[in-house]
């Protein structure tokens, strides 16, 4: 059993981390909510709406995010030379697609647990706060409002407003840029390796909460500095950084 009653975290690195904390970058789904998207349904309209732009099914797979099929439909047109293919169309078109299922999607979320108390909490200790997600924005600010969660954050980073998403660092350097600290002065809290994978690029330090798509092993080897249980245990753990003491 990974963490026992008397382990609420626990730390991976030896890297001493000497910056105060002043931010904590939050991923959205499967962190701050249980979002229940089904991407199988997803990546099977997108692909067929790829098809009938003229993008063959046989570059695309079902195991693959749908970012990643746009990056190939887009390398295709290139390569194949299909003046005939309207890319940033057909980009609009997918996009599209994947607007409306994760709307759907986000009316039917709920909050992980403890993850109000852990804001309110963070927001006393004046933590700036940030939520950087490939979610888009109509869904991201559907769930920020049913929940009133919008006072938490002062930037919120979807993926219309990078020119890369995570793992690339771009997204993450972005949101960094908008709430104004450098990296060392921030963690990021996530449930993805990709999470973990753009924090390590650039020095941030990485916590993994084992709460959605990837194991306590995955996080640990993309990245993470630090696995916690519940969201419950951030407050604790910055003040355990910020005072210097190490975490068990």
């Amino acid at each position: 059993m990974l963490f026992s009653s008397k382990a609420f975290y626990i730390n991976i690195s030896e890297k001493e981390f000497e910056a105060m904390i002043k931010a904590v970058i939050f991923d959205l789904d499967g962190t701050i909510v249980d979002f229940n998207l089904d991407y199988k349904s997803v990546r099977a309209e997108v692909i067929q709406t790829l098809n009938k732009e003229g993008i063959p099914s046989s570059i695309l797979f079902m195991n693959e995010s749908i970012f990643n099929m746009l990056k190939k439909a887009e390398i295709y047109v290139r390569n194949n030379d299909r003046k005939d293919i309207d890319i940033t169309r057909v980009k609009k078109e997918v996009l599209s697609v994947v607007n409306r299922h994760e709307l759907q999607a986000a009316h039917a979320t709920s909050l992980m647990p403890s993850i109000l108390e852990a804001l309110k909490t963070l927001n006393k200790m004046k933590m700036k706060l940030a939520i950087f997600t490939v979610n888009g924005e109509k869904s991201a600010s559907y769930i920020l409002r049913s929940f009133r969660l919008k006072r938490f954050f002062e930037v919120v980073i979807t993926r219309e407003s990078v020119s890369a998403i995570k793992p690339n660092p771009a997204h993450l350097e972005a949101t960094l840029k908008a709430l104004n600290v450098e990296p060392e002065e921030a963690i990021v809290v996530g449930d993805s390796k990709g999470d973990m994978a753009c924090a390590q690029e650039l020095n941030v330090i990485a916590v993994g909460v084992p709460t959605g798509i990837s194991s306590p092993k995955e996080l640990t080897n993309a990245g993470a500095t630090h696995l916690i249980s519940s969201a419950i245990h951030l407050p604790e753990l910055i003040q355990q950084l910020n005072s210097g003491i190490s975490t068990p």
